[in-house]
């Protein structure tokens, strides 16, 4: 069986060691987890992100996902042989939540591990909802990051676009890892998505 975890940057990631899973399985992560643990595939959808992993040397071993329109300026201009394009998405919508464009880093990682054939994937990190009513993120207030105080961001474009992800990939299984008291969204309910408290 081949195993991938995706790690989010919830707030509730760091009560995880993040250590037990590298040599059992692939790390895919989110924007600036390159600066606290190495990961073997990065998806940066902001460039001022893409820009950040790409400067720091911890990352020369990383395979670091970007947009279409920063592909050319990273691999070509920039000279990373590292960086790749976002993978596309598995289908075709109307609606602005179905525009790759809307998408972020968190999407498009669970998307990734998908379209590269893992058996069992983990999700770590994938909070969604805020706390103390502020926005839920252990980069928040550090650069590239929007304020320690600042408003929440509204889940529902996550939540739609990850539903779809479980959909279009029902072979394989997503285990979703958080408190006790989170609340997995009706739109993930299904057969193959599980969870499991941390």
């Amino acid at each position: 069986m081949t195993k991938a975890v995706v790690i989010g940057n919830g707030e509730s990631r760091r009560s995880v060691d993040l250590e037990k899973y590298r040599n059992e399985y692939v790390l895919i992560g989110c924007n600036a987890i390159h600066r606290d643990t190495k990961v073997n595939h990065l998806v940066c959808c902001d460039r001022r992100m893409a820009w950040e992993a790409t400067e720091n040397t911890e990352t020369k071993d990383t395979t670091i996902y970007v947009r279409d329109q920063w592909f050319h300026f990273f691999r070509k201009i920039q000279k990373n042989k590292n960086i790749q394009q976002l993978p596309s998405l598995p289908y075709n919508g109307d609606t602005k939540k179905d525009d790759p464009e809307h998408w972020g880093s968190g999407g498009y990682a669970i998307l990734l591990s998908a379209t590269m054939g893992f058996d069992e994937v983990e999700i770590i990190g994938f909070d969604l909802y805020p706390v103390d009513q502020s926005v839920n993120n252990i980069y928040k207030g550090t650069e590239n990051y929007s304020r320690a105080d600042a408003q929440p961001v509204d889940p529902s474009y996550w939540i739609y676009q990850i539903g779809k992800i479980f959909h279009y990939y029902p072979n394989t299984t997503f285990i979703i890892r958080n408190h006790q008291t989170w609340v997995m969204p009706s739109e993930w309910q299904k057969l193959n998505v599980k969870f499991v408290a941390l």
